[in-house]
C-alpha cells in the first residue's frame, strides 16, 4: 500500500463525484496473479463475483481461462451466466421464491450449469420437491461450517446424513462440499496458516466418514481470499477434485491491502470525490457518505486518502464525509480527492458503474455494476 503513484488521474473534470474509479490493467494483473497461484491451472478456480459485480470483469477471466464461477445472489448468477460462464454455484442456500428462481435460470441459460448450496434437510426436500415437479435436476453442494458460525452445518452424523439426502432424492444431485472459512482473516500470515490448518482439520476427518459410508465427493470448493494461497497449495495436495474461490483479490482494496500485503495482489478500483466545504479550521468536508462507500467499518477504516496522509474522519452522513487534517488550507472547495475504500465489496453495490481508467485518464468506459440490483429478468 505504499506506492500509490497509480492513483492518479489527468482529466478529473471529465468525472462526475462520487464516482468509483476501475483500473482494468491491474484488474488482469490480478487475474495473473489468482492464476499464479495455482500454478497457471485455470480449473483449480471457482472466482467469487460478488466484489465487482460485473460482467466486463467476468469477461477478462473467461479470456484467461476460467470459466466457473461462485456467486451470492440470484442477480448475481444471471450476470456471470450472461457473460458466458460455464458453471455458477450458488454460495448461498436458496429459500422461498429463490428457489422457482434459480430454476428460471436453468431454463434461460441451457448452456450454463447452475448448482446451490443445502445445509438444512427440510429445506433440501423443498429444493428437490420444487425440482423434481419441473422434471429438472440441480446440484446442491452441502455446505459444511468448517469454524465460522454464519451458515452450514458441523461436520459429522448430521452431515453424513445430509449427504446421503441429496444423493437419494429426486430433483437434485449430490455436486459436493462447500466450505468456506470466513472467519480467518488474521493479518499474521504464520497465525492465519495455523488457523487455516485448524479449519482444515475440522473437515478431512468427515471425508473420512464419507469415504467409509460409500459417498464418492465430486469436488471440493474451498476458502476465500485471505486464505487462498493455502487452499492454492491444497488443491494440488488432495486426493479430491478442489476449487479455490478468492472474491476481493480482483479489485483488492485498503483494508486487505493493510493486513494482507503478502497475498500479493493490487488496488484495482478507487473513489473520487471533490471538497465540497471547509467547515472551520483543519476541516475538509468531502462529497462521500455513506451512500457512496462502505460504512460498516468504525469511521476510521471506510476510506484511505493516499493524498492526505494525515486525514481524520470525524463524521460521516449520507452524503458528507467530514475529515479533519493540518493540510485542510491547502485545499480548495472544488478540489478532487482520490481515495482507496476500506472494504471494496460493499462500496461496489454503492454505485450504479465505474468509470474506466487507462493510462492516468479517465476514458468514455463505463462499467455497469449489473448484479447490484436484485433483480435483473427473473
Amino acid at each position: 500500500m505504499s506506492d500509490h503513484s497509480w492513483l492518479s488521474l489527468e482529466n478529473p473534470e471529465d468525472v462526475a463525484s462520487p464516482a468509483l474509479l476501475l483500473w482494468p490493467d491491474r484488474i488482469e494483473f490480478n487475474i495473473r496473479h489468482m492464476l499464479a497461484q495455482v500454478g497457471g491451472d485455470a480449473s483449480l478456480l471457482r472466482p467469487h463475483v460478488k466484489t465487482h459485480k460485473m460482467t466486463e470483469v467476468v469477461k477478462l477471466q473467461l479470456d484467461a481461462g476460467i470459466d466457473r464461477y461462485k456467486c451470492a445472489t440470484i442477480a448475481e448468477a444471471e450476470m456471470t451466466a450472461a457473460a458466458g460462464a460455464s458453471d455458477v454455484l450458488l454460495a448461498y442456500q436458496p429459500v422461498g421464491p429463490n428457489i422457482a428462481r434459480l430454476r428460471a435460470l436453468q431454463e434461460k441459460f441451457p448452456d450454463t450449469s447452475f448448482a446451490a448450496i443445502v445445509d438444512d434437510a427440510d429445506n433440501l426436500a423443498r429444493i428437490a420437491g420444487y425440482f423434481a415437479s419441473e422434471g429438472a435436476e440441480l446440484r446442491l453442494f452441502a455446505d459444511i461450517d468448517c469454524g465460522m458460525g454464519r451458515s452450514g452445518i458441523a461436520p459429522g452424523r448430521g452431515a453424513l446424513d445430509l449427504c446421503r439426502g441429496i444423493l437419494d432424492t429426486d430433483g437434485v444431485a449430490f455436486a459436493g462440499l462447500h466450505v468456506y472459512d470466513g472467519h480467518i482473516h488474521e493479518p499474521d500470515v504464520r497465525v492465519r496458516g495455523e488457523q487455516f490448518e485448524a479449519a482444515r482439520h475440522v473437515v478431512e476427518p468427515f471425508l473420512g466418514q464419507l469415504e467409509e459410508a460409500g459417498i464418492e465427493v465430486p469436488l471440493i470448493v474451498g476458502g476465500g481470499s485471505p486464505t487462498f494461497p493455502w487452499h492454492a497449495r491444497l488443491a494440488g495436495e488432495m486426493g479430491y477434485r478442489y476449487e479455490c474461490s478468492p472474491g476481493t483479490t480482483l479489485l483488492w482494496d485498503a483494508g486487505y491491502g493493510t493486513n494482507h500485503p503478502d497475498l500479493g495482489f493490487q488496488v484495482a478500483a478507487g473513489l473520487l470525490t471533490r471538497v465540497l466545504s471547509k467547515p472551520g479550521s483543519g476541516r475538509l468536508c468531502l462529497e462521500l457518505g455513506h451512500k457512496a462507500v462502505s460504512g460498516e467499518n468504525p469511521i476510521g477504516n471506510r476510506v484511505r486518502f493516499p493524498g492526505i496522509p494525515d486525514a481524520v474522519p470525524v463524521m460521516q452522513s449520507e452524503e458528507h464525509l467530514v475529515i479533519e487534517t493540518a493540510a485542510a488550507a491547502d485545499w480548495s472547495v472544488g478540489d478532487v480527492v482520490l481515495g482507496i475504500p476500506w472494504h471494496i465489496c460493499p462500496t461496489v453495490a454503492l454505485h450504479q458503474e465505474g468509470v474506466v481508467i487507462r493510462d492516468a485518464k479517465a476514458t468514455g468506459e463505463r462499467w455497469r455494476v449489473v448484479a447490484r440490483d436484485r433483480r435483473i429478468s427473473v
